[in-house]
């Protein structure tokens, strides 16, 4: 007999994962800012190199950490809210067949691993990570679903990501304007 519960610490391990390689990025590409601005000779006074990578790399880690745990928590209430919709699943079988997917996530999250010099290789990954481990879940999902559910729950979650994306877009672009427009030498 198998345990149910043999993913369940995956999703912590891949958020671990992603968010240390995408902070490690992060501290180089800050240091070459600090330095480049003559701010690094200033911290240097106060920390050690190793105790303000260390420290930058707490503080990015942190960041990516919170969110990607709050990308993870939105994905699945999306999904969750699409299988209330489409799913004539009572039992939740579904939910238990998706978890296989968790292993696409941590190997993803091993492969950024190896591409923390580039962003565009640790965005890739994380993209085609998703990407596959999408449809690896709907894949898994139209075995319980019917064809007509499965085309609902795709849609769904994909006119759910879209809006949701569009509006923090939106939001971004919308005070970046709002701050270029406030600087005195901007008019």
């Amino acid at each position: 007999m198998r345990n149910p519960y043999i993913y369940g610490y995956l999703p912590l391990i891949t958020i671990l994962l992603f968010s240390l390689t995408f902070g490690m990025y992060a501290v180089g590409e800050s240091l070459r800012i600090f330095q480049s601005i003559g701010v690094y000779s200033g911290m240097r006074e106060f920390l050690s190199d190793f105790e303000l990578r260390i420290l930058l790399l707490i503080v990015f880690a942190m960041i990516f950490f919170m969110m990607f745990s709050a990308l993870k928590l939105i994905g699945e209430t999306i999904h969750e809210l699409g299988m209330l919709f489409f799913s004539k699943d009572s039992e939740g079988t579904t939910v238990s067949q998706a978890r296989g997917g968790y292993v696409i996530l941590f190997i993803g999250a091993m492969c950024s691993a190896f591409a923390i010099q580039s962003i565009y290789a640790l965005v890739g990954i994380f993209i085609l990570t998703v990407f596959v481990y999408f449809i690896y879940l709907i894949y898994k999902m139209s075995h319980f679903i019917s064809m007509g559910g499965t085309m609902g729950l795709l849609v769904f979650e994909l006119l759910m990501w879209t809006l949701l994306i569009s509006l923090v877009v939106y939001v971004i672009l919308k005070l970046y304007n709002g701050i270029l427009a406030s600087l005195p030498f901007a008019k």
